[in-house]
């Protein structure tokens, strides 16, 4: 029967497996974990272990297998292979020959066993094979060699095959006669290795395994194929990757030029290292030659430093997009600087499509971390996806590393059972080794996302429950910003855009930021702290790029929530005053208004601002489509008073005569940070009270009988004062309905300044 080749997914990669669709099962007449000889054009042969297909490939006539199976078979992705039902015998013995820098002692056969079991095996074959931690990267593994098999051709490894580990090494044995190609092992990397960049890796196919394949399809339609591809996008996204991943499968000359080594001091010696590259790729055509970090030798000539940058960028003109063609050569360029490249590079003819590879999402994380983690002996409570919802702003290269260092938190566990004086590792010590869900969650701690690095704030874990009372407030700031993120489909049926933003505005110490941190944590998004005063800068541009540089990581790293504290000290009414300060922050408001409503569209980006002082920010922030939602966060009335007395005294052991019902109708224009103020006042005087009644060496053993009684609360309300009077109170009342009765427009801060005059 004759099958298209796809690639297999992720999470089953390794595993020996073709993945084929019901209706084909059903023709070849085999069932789940029978075995099939996959043969491809070039005599290359594979046995595989079915699995069953993958729903959206119903009917479809496709067989899913990885790149060691495809390697063998001799195929790529998209030919067709002939596939046949296998008689695969159980095998009664395996000799396995280890690589020579592979030391264990102890018997690991039934290691080996266990991670073969099921597989269809033949003499000379490399079987990869995850040794869990020892010696190893996350996601790597070691070829080991089949040096011979009892019966001989492809057997199957069952639970009953005797393992033998070869006395010579792997290096030594030659591949035998047998069905599997062998090869030189496990492709380097294989699609199967690149998680979350599915349509950005086809756009890539596209665009260079199609010309090299089918020239003729180019020939018939009379244009030229596509001569390069420009890869850009933030450090770690998997760029070089790519590149490996596509010219190892289709089996291409594949040369690397690393920007900066081949610039020399010499004259005409930078250019020439340049030509030499592409005459060789020539020669060995079809060929791939890809430039990592472009931006190093290709800058923008009119900004570039020095003559022999601007040299070498016209050499690389001439040689994309000369008189003389570059036949089957293909060009791929990385950087994560493209706004820095020569523009004359970017155009058709030479880097004929750029391709944008950006932060990973939800489901992209998740594919990233089942190929890290697939050589892993993971704990059973490990669940990944839990890992790929709280890892924001983590790209390929943050997900390895933290794969590597959950690893290495396991590795030191049992780190004091190894002999480190010894050349060998006891077997049964790698028996024992598991990665827990606790190494995970250690390892989680340690690293920052790069692509929020310079602007990264934890998500914060305030809760709603820690914020208290203001119960209207929390359901107009869940309806602005968390619905809009959970519930897309909502607005998208009722055609709605969501808020732009959130201006919260109130006396000091009512809860503002306290409650912005608890949204950003609700929402579950990434979430960018901005200080007001921060972004000024006395160089004039650096205050406006500041900004652009916040939204545009909030942009790359969306579903994000920017937290502009103190909104009013960068963003005061334009036109006012004169000098310097005003002026630069004039031209902060500006960048502001163009950011929250230019024509660059703001993508599941919220901004939330906070203000005691609404009357100094500038007009045209306040109105519809900028920060169109003003929420008023008042003064808390007696119930939220009792409420926030509740949050800051739950873990407070209180005396049986503290009433809080009492303590919240004493308070009258106590904000949030004074009522905080006041459980810890009565806590100093309680335990203030306490030390100097008890000897210092008996304090261990009664500090459990202390306790925070009414009396306590008496003198710290003597301590703390309301911080806000009836006149302030009644201010932000009148901006309150300013607010909700003005029609927006020019006059409406002249209303709202004239308040607090």
């Amino acid at each position: 029967m004759k099958l298209t080749v796809k690639p297999l997914k992720q999470k089953d990669a390794g595993r020996g497996l073709a993945a084929i669709d019901r209706r084909s099962m059903k023709e070849l007449d085999v069932e789940n974990g029978d075995y099939v000889v996959i043969e491809g054009k070039s005599q290359g042969r594979a046995v595989a272990r079915v699995w069953p297909g993958y729903p959206e490939d119903e009917g479809r006539g496709v067989v899913r297998i990885d790149g060691q199976l495809r390697q063998e078979a001799g195929v790529g992705i998209d030919d067709k292979v002939t596939i046949d039902k296998a008689d695969v015998k159980p095998a009664t013995s395996v000799t396995i020959a280890l690589p020579q820098n592979l030391q264990i002692r102890g018997n690991i056969s039934p290691h080996i066993r266990d991670k073969l079991s099921g597989q269809a095996i033949t003499q000379g074959q490399n079987v990869p094979f995850g040794f869990g931690l020892m010696g190893m990267g996350s996601g790597q593994s070691i070829p080991l060699k089949v040096a011979d098999t009892d019966p001989e051709g492809t057997v199957v490894v069952t639970d009953s095959t005797e393992i033998n580990i070869s006395e010579r090494p792997a290096e030594e044995i030659a591949a035998g006669a047998g069905g599997g190609s062998g090869g030189d092992g496990a492709p380097s990397v294989a699609y199967e290795d690149i998680g979350g960049l599915e349509g950005e890796l086809e756009q890539v196919r596209e665009m260079i395994e199609l010309p090299m394949r089918h020239p003729e399809l180019f020939s018939r339609l009379g244009i030229d194929p596509p001569k390069g591809v420009l890869l850009h996008g933030p450090p770690g996204t998997g760029k070089t990757l790519m590149a490996k991943a596509v010219a190892n499968e289709i089996d291409a000359h594949f040369r690397t030029i690393s920007g900066p080594e081949i610039m020399s001091k010499y004259y005409g010696e930078s250019e020439e290292q340049l030509r030499e590259v592409f005459e060789e790729a020539e020669q060995n055509a079809p060929a791939i030659v890809f430039i990592d970090e472009l931006d190093s030798i290709a800058p923008k000539r009119e900004e570039a430093g020095g003559d022999v940058e601007r040299r070498v960028v016209a050499q690389l003109l001439s040689l994309m997009d000369g008189l003389e063609s570059r036949g089957d050569v293909t060009v791929i360029g990385a950087t994560n600087r493209v706004d820095a490249i020569d523009p004359a590079l970017r155009r058709p003819g030479r880097f004929d499509r750029e391709i944008e590879i950006g932060v990973p999402d939800r489901e992209g994380r998740l594919e990233i971390m089942q190929v890290h983690t697939r050589g892993m002996p993971l704990q059973d409570g490990v669940d990944l996806e839990e890992y790929a919802d709280n890892t924001h702003g983590f790209v390929g290269a943050d997900l390895e590393n933290l794969a590597k260092e959950s690893a290495m938190n396991a590795l030191r566990r049992i780190r004091p059972e190894i002999d480190l004086e010894s050349e060998e590792i006891p077997a049964d010590v790698l028996d024992s080794l598991q990665v827990t869900e606790r190494d995970f969650k250690e390892a989680l701690k340690g690293i920052e996302p790069s692509a929020l690095r310079e602007v990264f704030v934890e998500v914060p874990d305030v809760s709603w429950d820690q914020v208290g009372g203001l119960e209207d407030t929390k359901e107009r700031l869940r309806e602005t910003i968390q619905w809009p993120l959970e519930y897309p489909e909502v607005f998208e049926s009722l055609d709605m855009q969501a808020a732009k933003g959130v201006l919260m505005y109130g006396p000091p110490g009512t809860g503002k930021t306290l409650m912005a941190k608890a949204v950003a944590n609700e929402a579950d998004s990434n979430f960018i702290s901005i200080k007001g005063p921060e972004l000024l800068s006395k160089w004039v541009g650096e205050s406006e790029k500041g900004v652009r540089e916040v939204f545009s990581k909030a942009r790359e790293n969306a579903p994000t929530v920017v937290f502009f504290d103190e909104i009013d000290s960068i963003a005061t009414e334009r036109g006012r005053g004169s000098g310097g300060g005003t002026q630069v922050s004039e031209r902060v408001v500006s960048q502001l208004l163009t950011e929250l409503d230019g024509l660059e569209e703001l993508e599941d980006v919220v901004v939330i601002a906070t203000s005691n002082r609404p009357d100094l920010i500038d007009s045209a922030l306040l109105r519809p489509g900028r920060l169109d939602r003003h929420v008023h966060v008042p003064v808390p009335d007696e119930s939220a008073r009792k409420a926030i007395f509740e949050v800051h005294t739950r873990n407070k052991p209180l005396a049986d005569d503290v009433d809080l019902d009492d303590l919240a109708s004493r308070t009258e224009g106590y904000v949030g940070a004074d009522i905080e103020a006041v459980a810890r006042e009565a806590s100093m005087a309680a335990s203030r009270e306490f030390i100097r009644s008890v000897d210092p060496e008996d304090i261990g053993e009664s500090v459990g009988n202390v306790r925070v009684s009414a009396e306590h609360f008496d003198h710290a309300l003597e301590e703390v004062t309301p911080s806000v009077t009836e006149e302030t109170k009644e201010r932000y009342d009148e901006i309150e309905e300013q607010f909700d009765s003005a029609e927006p427009g020019a006059d409406e801060p002249e209303q709202i300044g004239r308040t607090f005059q």
